[in-house]
């Protein structure tokens, strides 16, 4: 409850006591005169006694309610798996999302197979540190500087890092930690990026590196970090490179952000290394000789004994919250991808039976009338598979919608459907009425493709909405849908003459 929400109720609230005091006041007022009358309470009627007890044990009880409600309302909690936080996730929540996707046909190994590392690195008992970022930002000469007897393929090309890989590192007060070396983001199509973001939220903490100011998918990677209250080191990597004003600037820049962002350390690094540096010959020649750079670690490895002499127990919390995190939204992907898959083949089914409609309408205008019988069941069992309530009169609306936007594109939507029949054999040659069977279907292919995507991303049919996402999905190329539908037609077609011959 905000501070707003809060000093409202509060006005509200002395709003309807000073109310509640009028009113008992005006009661007190109209029975001024009994009480004058009645002078001695035990002289007075039963009936008036039973009255005004009755009268005022009512107004107490139901101005209490009130009150209650006005001071003390809890917010109504949302038990819908979108409106899940990271507290609110646990393992055993977890289980019985894994047995509800199991129940919907869906394999969930991957999210048994994240609590299965979990349990395995809380047995182990050690602290895991995930270095985080884009491509070529040092990490793997990072862990070189931190470990200098670990054997690390580093090198001048990008992505040299495909796969985790753990070292064993070993603090100056006497700690033991895992370091987990990864891919860098942004790697050529992304073909990494997953593997990273999930082992770094497997760690009980992240260092993230960079080698400048933060780009915007880097703040909302660090974003996405914090909000699960990830501890967090934001490594500024290579200052070796940089003049020192320039280090102090860029560090008070990730410092602006992290206003914004949340909670997170910066510190200055650098790797070291070798470095090709100009030297000075006694004859006055210039010549470029290699010279070793010590590494710049002290920022880091202080940070990280902050980190690991914090709360233990608190560190492995967080760090089970976001494997949960992870979890669920491995789940949550699973399940969308079954629910896609569902709705493909119920569409598909939808396409083919009214093509296959208008095909076999015997009298001019029974197709119309089992189309839209159709469309109906369409959206119904669309409904179920994304468990969203469909009211008639949005049925309705979006039907209305869909026939005038149909009508209006209907000369396109034959052109391309007479297409897909040409790249048939003798399919130049069908009745017309062929050609408006595959029309309907093709319609139907993009009435349930837009309904699909309403449900899924909104949660609710919105007819305005769906029909604008349908006119998209009219305009994008429906040609290999017209040759799917075509070349299901050219077998009914075939399947007719032979009945007839």
């Amino acid at each position: 409850m905000n501070k707003r929400t809060t000093t409202l109720r509060l006005l509200l609230s002395l709003v309807f006591i000073l109310l509640l005091l009028l009113v008992l006041m005006f009661g007190l007022k109209l029975t001024d005169v009994a009480f004058n009358v009645i002078e001695h309470m035990e002289t007075a009627p039963l009936w008036v006694k039973i009255i005004w007890m009755g009268l005022f044990g009512t107004v107490s009880i139901v101005g209490g309610y009130v009150l209650s409600k006005l001071l003390f309302r809890r917010k109504k909690e949302d038990k819908t798996i979108a409106g899940l936080k990271p507290e609110d996730l646990s393992e055993e929540l977890i289980a019985e999302r894994i047995a509800e996707a199991e129940a919907a046909g869906v394999d969930a190994t991957e999210a048994y197979q994240e609590i299965k590392i979990l349990k395995k690195r809380r047995a182990a008992g050690k602290i895991y540190a995930a270095l985080y970022g884009n491509i070529s930002t040092g990490k793997s000469t990072l862990i070189k500087a931190l470990l200098p007897d670990a054997k690390i393929e580093t090198g001048v090309v990008g992505g040299t890092t495909d796969k985790i890989t753990t070292y064993q590192w070993k603090s100056s007060a006497g700690d033991q930690l895992v370091l987990s070396d990864m891919p860098g983001l942004n790697e050529v199509g992304g073909a990494y990026d997953l593997l990273s973001k999930e082992e770094a939220l497997r760690a009980h903490f992240v260092i993230y590196l960079v080698d400048g100011d933060l780009t915007r998918t880097q703040a909302d990677e660090v974003r996405a970090l914090i909000s699960i209250e990830k501890p967090l080191i934001i490594a500024l990597n290579k200052i070796d490179r940089m003049a020192a004003d320039e280090v102090k600037i860029i560090k008070d820049r990730l410092k602006e952000h992290l206003v914004k962002l949340g909670k997170a350390k910066v510190v200055a690094v650098s790797s070291g290394g070798m470095r090709e540096i100009p030297r000075i010959m006694p004859n006055g020649d210039e010549e470029m000789v290699m010279r070793p750079i010590p590494p710049v670690i002290d920022e880091l490895t202080d940070a990280m004994q902050t980190i690991i002499d914090s709360d233990q127990k608190t560190l492995d919390l967080l760090r089970d919250t976001s494997v949960f995190v992870l979890a669920h939204r491995k789940i949550d992907t699973l399940l969308m991808e079954k629910r896609a898959e569902n709705a493909d083949k119920v569409i598909a089914s939808y396409s083919k039976k009214a093509m296959l409609g208008a095909m076999a309408a015997m009298a001019p205008g029974t197709d119309i009338i089992i189309q839209g019988y159709l469309a109906t069941q369409l959206i119904k069992e669309l409904s179920k598979i994304y468990d969203v309530s469909v009211r008639k009169v949005d049925m309705d609306l979006l039907l209305e919608l869909i026939q005038k936007q149909s009508r209006k594109g209907l000369t396109i939507v034959l052109a391309i459907a007479g297409n897909g029949l040409k790249s048939f054999p003798g399919g130049g040659t069908v009745s017309g009425g062929v050609l408006h069977a595959i029309a309907y279907g093709m319609l139907f292919d993009s009435l349930g493709h837009a309904i699909a995507k309403a449900l899924e991303t909104r949660g609710k049919l919105h007819p305005v909405q769906t029909a604008t996402l349908f006119k998209e999905n009219m305009s994008e190329n429906l040609g290999s849908t017209a040759k799917t539908l075509a070349k299901i037609a050219m077998a009914e077609l075939r399947k007719t003459e032979k009945k007839d011959k």
